[in-house]
This record gives C-alpha cells, sequence and structure tokens, in this order.
C-alpha cells in the first residue's frame, strides 16, 4: 500500500493543510491551522498522520470490476470527530431508505476515485468539492452488485450547510466517529455474499437527537465507518473485528483480496 512518509512541519504554512506545496486536491486558501483552536487543530493533524498511513492510492484501480466510490466526509465538533451520513431517498429504485455514504459509480469523465466521491457528494449533497480536504483512499470494498467501491476520506467544515438532492438524499445526519469502535446499540451477523466468502456484518442504531429518531448503519457503510475509527483512534473496538490489530494495515489488505479471489473465482467456474 502506498504510504507517506511523515515530517514535522516547520515554520510557515502546514504541510499537511490544503493549498500548499505539499496539499492534494481540497480547499482553496492556504493553510488554516493556525487560525484553529489548538484542541481541534491536534485532533485534525493526529487524524490526517494515521490516515496517510493507509493510503492504497490507486493501487486497486486496474482490478476488472465496475468502478464506483463514496466519500467520508469528517468534520470536528466540540474537539471530537464526527461523520456525516446521508439517507437514501425512498423514490430510488436500489437501497431505498438506507443509511450511505455520498457516492456512486465512476463516469467517463471521472478522472479516478477521488473525481467520482467529490462529484456524486456535489450531486447529492450540494457540497462543493474545493470544500473537501482530501486526505486519503482506503481500502476498497465490494458491493453485493460486484462493485469495487473505494472510499475517499476528507475533512469538511463543521459549518457546512447542506442542500440534499430530494431525488437521491431524504436526510443527511452526523455521528461521532467514536461510535463505530464504542457505541451503544451494536450486533453483528455472519453473512456469506454470492461468491461463498464468509464475512462479519457490523450493524450500528444511532439514536439522533438532533432529528429525534434512530438510524440503521450497516452492511458496506458501516464496514467503512469501522474501518476508518480503526485507523484514526488506534484502539480495540467493543465488539469482534475481522482484522488483526496489531498488523492493520497487511490484515486489511488479506481479507480485500481474499473477497476479490472469491469472486474471481466464481467468475472463473461459470465459464
Amino acid at each position: 500500500m502506498a504510504a507517506e512518509r511523515d515530517e514535522e512541519p516547520g515554520p510557515g504554512p502546514c504541510c499537511l493543510c490544503p493549498g500548499t506545496a505539499a496539499g492534494k486536491r481540497g480547499m482553496a486558501g492556504g493553510c488554516r491551522c493556525s487560525a484553529l483552536p489548538a484542541p481541534r487543530q491536534g485532533v485534525m493533524e493526529e487524524a490526517r498522520r494515521r490516515l496517510r498511513q493507509f493510503d492504497v492510492g490507486d493501487k486497486f484501480s486496474r482490478l476488472p470490476l465496475p468502478r464506483a466510490a463514496v466519500l467520508l466526509p469528517l468534520m470536528v465538533r466540540g474537539d471530537r470527530l464526527h461523520l456525516l451520513l446521508t439517507v437514501r431517498s425512498m423514490q430510488l429504485r436500489r437501497s431505498p431508505g438506507e443509511v450511505c455514504f455520498p457516492g456512486g459509480k465512476s463516469e467517463a469523465t471521472d478522472k479516478d476515485d477521488v473525481d467520482t466521491a467529490l462529484r456524486e457528494a456535489k450531486e447529492e449533497v450540494g457540497l462543493q468539492p474545493e470544500k473537501v480536504e482530501v486526505i486519503c483512499r482506503l481500502m476498497p470494498g465490494i458491493d453485493k452488485m460486484n462493485n469495487l467501491v473505494t472510499p475517499v476520506v476528507g475533512f469538511i467544515e463543521d459549518t457546512f450547510q447542506v442542500t440534499p438532492n430530494p431525488d437521491e438524499v431524504s436526510e443527511v445526519f452526523v455521528v461521532p466517529l467514536e461510535y463505530f469502535v464504542k457505541p451503544l446499540n451494536y450486533k453483528t451477523f455472519s453473512y456469506k455474499t454470492t461468491s461463498g466468502y464468509l464475512t462479519r456484518i457490523h450493524c450500528f442504531t444511532y439514536d439522533d437527537q438532533e432529528h429525534k429518531r434512530s438510524f440503521k448503519i450497516w452492511g458496506l457503510t458501516a464496514h467503512f465507518a469501522v474501518f476508518l475509527a480503526l485507523v484514526i483512534f488506534g484502539e480495540r473496538p467493543a465488539f469482534e473485528v475481522d482484522y488483526d490489530l496489531d498488523n492493520l494495515i497487511s490484515s486489511s489488505e488479506d481479507n480485500f483480496i481474499n473477497l476479490y479471489a472469491s469472486i474471481y473465482e466464481r467468475k472463473k467456474s461459470n465459464l
């Protein structure tokens, strides 16, 4: 996996912030770290440092599967990391009413997975691409339609005003990232994919005080949220996971390769 070497920023612009020579696609306007309260700045810098160690880049981009990407939008509220999620419109043919991240299938005009995730986020919740500080791409997953789904992680401002596209999104809410390692309402069950691969499905119920209702977060969305929390916090969750937590990078890659191999073998057997 691609990993970026951590460096201590010297005087001047922070090397980890958008709008600098070291920054990737993301927010314009240069370094904002000096304008942030110290606790919030520390939370963001530590998250960036850990996430970049798990950046897979385009390592899996040539696999012969249809491509899709989702944006995992992180924000800091009250010195804690939060994750933005959406509820799919009931008008949609596939998975109506399900909780998911902004995202969708790749289009011919997309340069890469980052472009796909940013375009879809703009279409679904009105998030302008230049308002996202893209940090990394994490280990992809494979959905039930055998699309290769790449999670793109980025920071957004906590003041972002959501404008959901009603054709695609019915609600938008945020969850403390810590909930995906220390949940109050959690269950799990085993699931065998169509290719015969046995995996663990995480299912969280989150009681949202702002919306006065509960949201069920499960499947690939929960899978990405759990992995993101494991990467950033580096601690053992309150439930079992299918990773060697002492070797998270290698074990997550092994899991993905085994899943992909099961799909590839099934395709060969159907020829």
